[in-house]
């Protein structure tokens, strides 16, 4: 290390050289003295993942759907197929649901007691 500088020879001539040799090295160690910071750090990159994978979700739906109001569909043997076929339309749900629960028909009440009805 250090610096062979020779800016004349002896006639005097500017034939001269500098030679600069530099050598070393760097540590650095960084110790968190308190947790909480480790801690919020987590908590912050849980919900932006969180938030991303929301995100992603919402606009495979808004695309799907959009495919779908245009009159497509992915091909139900393609590998992509599964991308869409959790979206349904609400109509179809709601049918779904009237034909696993139908509604009761509500029951006539008049303002008389029926004297012959049971009691439960």
């Amino acid at each position: 290390m250090g610096n062979h500088v020779k800016p004349w020879d002896e006639d005097m001539s500017s034939m001269g050289y500098t030679m600069t040799e530099n050598w070393g090295f760097q540590v650095n160690f960084m110790v968190p003295l308190d947790k909480r910071g480790l801690e919020q750090c987590r908590s912050i990159a849980a919900r932006v993942e969180e938030k991303m994978r929301l995100d992603h979700e919402m606009i495979r739906l808004k695309e799907c759907a959009g495919l779908m109001q245009k009159g497509f569909m992915i091909k139900p043997t393609s590998d992509f197929a599964v991308l869409c076929n959790d979206l349904i339309p609400i109509s179809s749900y709601l049918k779904q649901l009237e034909a696993k629960n139908p509604k009761p028909k509500p029951e006539k009440k008049s303002w008389f007691p029926n004297p012959f009805k049971k009691k439960p």
